[in-house]
C-alpha cells in the first residue's frame, strides 16, 4: 500500500469518526446524560463534609431538608451560605412523616405517621416547611422529595395538591428515562447504601448508554445515618464526574425539572 493510500483511508476514517461524533446524542443541556446528587434528612456531615468537597469541584447539589430539624435551625446561615453557593435546599417536609404500617417502619412514631394524617395537614406543613426554607434562600422555587418515598394518604396522592407549590418531587423508584417520560410527580432516583464509587459510576454509564439521567439519593456520608455510603467512596464519584465533564451534565434537582419542562414546551 503506498502512502496515498494509506493516507486517504486515514482521512476517511478521521471524517466517520467525526460524523459518529456528531452523531452522539446530547439531550442534556449539551452532555451525554445528566446526574443529580441528592442528599436527605439535613445532616450535619453534610455541611460538614459533603458541601465543603461538591464546593471543591464546583458541583452544585440538592439537599432535601427536614425542615423542623435541629441542624437545619441551629446551622440556619451555613444552610444560607450553601444556597448562596448554588446548592439547591430542597423540602423533604416539616417533621418527615412516613407511613408506619409498612414493613420496617419500626422507627415511625405515632406522631409522625402518615397513615395518621390527613391530607389537609401534610399539604400545610409541607408549604410551612417552604416558608421556612424561603426564610433561609429566599428562593420561590425549588422541588420535593417525599420521606420514605410514601405518596399516598389513603388512596390519593397527596402532591397532587402541591403541584403548583413545586417544579418538581422526587420519588425512590429506579429508571433511566427519557425527557418526555419522566413523571416529575416522582421523578426516578437510585437509593445508595453502602454502595461503591465502581458500583456508582457503573450506574452513571447505563444512564449514558440510555441517553438519559440519573439521580442519586444520598443520606449518610461517611456517617450519620443507617443508610450510608463511605466519604472515600464519595470522593472517588466526584473524581470521575470532574474527569467526565465534557459528556456529564452535573446539576441540582431543580435545574434539571425546569429543563425537562422547557424542552417539553419547545417539542
Amino acid at each position: 500500500m503506498n502512502f496515498k493510500n494509506l493516507l486517504l483511508i486515514c482521512l476517511l476514517f478521521l471524517a466517520n469518526s467525526l460524523c459518529y461524533a456528531q452523531k452522539e446524542p446530547r439531550n442534556w443541556n449539551g452532555k451525554k446524560c445528566a446526574v443529580v446528587l441528592t442528599y436527605d434528612d439535613a445532616l450535619n456531615i453534610h455541611l460538614d463534609k459533603v458541601i465543603p468537597d461538591l464546593n471543591t469541584f464546583n458541583f452544585k447539589g440538592t439537599f432535601y431538608l427536614i425542615a423542623s430539624s435541629a441542624v437545619v435551625t441551629g446551622r440556619i446561615a451555613e444552610w444560607r451560605a450553601a444556597s448562596k453557593q448554588g446548592h439547591e435546599l430542597g423540602n423533604h417536609t416539616l417533621y418527615h412523616p412516613c407511613d408506619g404500617r409498612l414493613p420496617g417502619r419500626d422507627f415511625v412514631t405515632k406522631e409522625n405517621d402518615l397513615s395518621n394524617y390527613s391530607v389537609a395537614r401534610a399539604v400545610q406543613e409541607i408549604r410551612t416547611a417552604n416558608q421556612l426554607l424561603a426564610a433561609i434562600d429566599g428562593q420561590t422555587v425549588r422541588t420535593f422529595a417525599y420521606p420514605c418515598g410514601d405518596l399516598t394518604i389513603g388512596d390519593t396522592l397527596y402532591y397532587d395538591f402541591l403541584k403548583r407549590d413545586f417544579v418538581a418531587a422526587r420519588g425512590v423508584e429506579q429508571g433511566f428515562l427519557q425527557a418526555k417520560a419522566v413523571d416529575l410527580a416522582n421523578v426516578n432516583s437510585f437509593v445508595e447504601n453502602g454502595t461503591t464509587a465502581a458500583q456508582m459510576i457503573a450506574q452513571i454509564e447505563e444512564a449514558e448508554k440510555a441517553g438519559s439521567f440519573i439521580v442519586f439519593l444520598f443520606h449518610g456520608v461517611g456517617g450519620e445515618h443507617p443508610l450510608n455510603i463511605a466519604l472515600e467512596e464519595h470522593h472517588k464519584l466526584l473524581l470521575y464526574l470532574k474527569k467526565r465533564e465534557q459528556d456529564i451534565w452535573v446539576t441540582p434537582m431543580v435545574d434539571l425539572a425546569k429543563y425537562i419542562k422547557k424542552k417539553r414546551e419547545t417539542k
